[in-house]
């Protein structure tokens, strides 16, 4: 059966499925669910499987729905960035206007992959029970690393922790309903990817309409300032014009004014008293022109 063209072809579906730049473009493929039942091969099985693929699973997942979410390494987060006191979370994101959020990938896969792996119930009760503990001892050791108290950055006071795959997540609190109550009182909070992919989102969406708001703020100072130059300028340009209209009126006032007027009439009485005496007009005389006496020389 399994070499059958219609197998082939599905097996090649399959491949494709497991190609994740092709999942990012065609994730919605009905042959993707049936070659994981038809092959036995889901993304869970295989990595459960895989003691190396189990160590990079988280890693991987976080990165998809990083990239899917629109965020960009060196502006919305940093990976695996040394803080201050030491320690080095997984991821931090750079939430508005100056806080940052920590998260850590690191999940007890080892004991969920021996809890699949077993086949009778008295060996799953204890693997179940094992799992539950690894994971609370994870919950601990990411308690006593403080992230938050160890930086010296603006942070809040949770870390996150995620968790690969939403079936992971539903086992967790099915098996232990007080698990993230607890976890919650020790500052860290259980992401599966669907609630991690929500909080990416808003976290952009927050940073984006964050900047928009800064950008109009800054917008609005520059325009506060543009306005009081403006009233200065509007006074400035007041002042020079009474001082032109102060000018201008003391030009009348010599051209055509009282002054011109009053000059004007003592000369008239001095020319008067000159006439009523009989003394006669001064004839005007003319300086000879220097060129004129070079030309005759």
């Amino acid at each position: 059966v399994r070499t059958m063209p219609f197998v082939n072809t599905l097996r090649r579906h399959h491949t494709a499925h497991h190609n994740a730049r092709l999942m990012m473009e065609t994730n919605m493929n009905l042959t993707f669910p049936i070659a994981d039942w038809f092959f036995g091969t889901s993304d869970l099985n295989r990595v459960l499987s895989n003691a190396g693929a189990r160590g990079q699973w988280g890693e991987r997942m976080a990165e998809d729905l990083l990239r899917t979410a629109g965020l960009i390494e060196g502006v919305n987060y940093e990976k695996q960035d040394t803080i201050a006191g030491g320690g080095r979370p997984d991821y931090t994101f750079k939430l508005p206007p100056d806080r940052v959020l920590y998260m850590d990938v690191k999940f007890p896969l080892d004991s969920y992959a021996k809890f699949v792996e077993a086949t009778d119930d008295v060996s799953r009760a204890a693997l179940r029970a094992e799992f539950i503990k690894a994971v609370r001892d994870r919950i601990r050791e990411l308690e006593k690393r403080d992230y938050v108290a160890a930086t010296d950055q603006a942070t809040l006071d949770y870390v996150l922790l995620f968790v690969p795959n939403e079936s992971i997540t539903g086992f967790v609190h099915e098996s232990d309903p007080e698990l993230i109550d607890w976890a919650l009182s020790r500052k860290v909070v259980l992401c599966s990817p669907l609630t991690l992919y929500a909080f990416l989102v808003v976290v952009r969406q927050a940073t984006e309409s964050f900047r928009t708001e800064e950008t109009a703020s800054q917008i609005m100072q520059l325009l506060s300032k543009f306005r009081k130059q403006w009233e200065m300028y509007v006074k400035s340009l007041e002042k020079v014009k009474k001082n032109f209209e102060t000018m201008q009126g003391e030009l009348d006032d010599l051209t055509t004014g009282k002054r011109f007027k009053g000059l004007n009439r003592e000369t008239k009485k001095i020319d008067d008293l000159r006439k009523s005496h009989g003394i006669p007009e001064l004839e005007e005389t003319t300086e000879a022109d220097p060129d004129d006496e070079e030309a005759a020389d």
